[in-house]
């Protein structure tokens, strides 16, 4: 068994003066901050964060499958599932009780799950406007281009 030699502290990525200043501290303090105040929010409506961004999916998309899903909520084919089990017990979606095909079961909303929908959708762009309105309007595309950038250069 070797001993392993002390290392020498690695050098930032950038000028930061401690961890907190960090591209992906931010990020995640940001993420965090966003989460919460969705949390809050859905929660008075009876709804969890996968299921709003599931129902947000299918308004736009209808049809989606639940691998697609998963993948534009950030969760696993499992928990999107449990997600899409959840909103058809809640009668906000209907799928199909057998693929036609394959084994995707193409998810709908029902009526009362664009009511739904409806209803909380001003509560949650409400908190995309307090975000918004902290970054100043000449700044927007900027921060959306190098957040798209950062994702992607992740993801490679």
């Amino acid at each position: 068994m070797t001993e392993s030699m002390p290392t020498e502290p690695t050098e930032p990525p950038h000028l930061a003066k401690d961890v907190t200043q960090h591209v992906g501290y931010l990020l995640k303090r940001a993420q965090a901050a966003l989460r919460g105040a969705m949390d809050k929010v859905l929660r008075e409506h009876r709804l969890t964060v996968p299921q709003y961004s599931t129902l947000e999916l299918l308004a736009l998309h209808p049809g989606m499958s639940n691998a697609d899903l998963a993948r534009a909520t950030f969760v696993t084919r499992q928990s999107g599932n449990v997600v899409l089990r959840g909103l058809q017990e809640a009668g906000l979606i209907t799928r199909p009780a057998t693929a036609d095909h394959g084994r995707a079961r193409p998810a709908h909303l029902t009526e009362e799950g664009h009511a739904r929908l409806a209803t909380v959708q001003a509560a949650v762009y409400a908190i995309e406007q307090r975000m918004a309105q902290a970054i100043p309007p000449q700044h927007m595309t900027v921060l959306l281009t190098d957040l798209d950038r950062i994702a992607a250069a992740l993801e490679e």
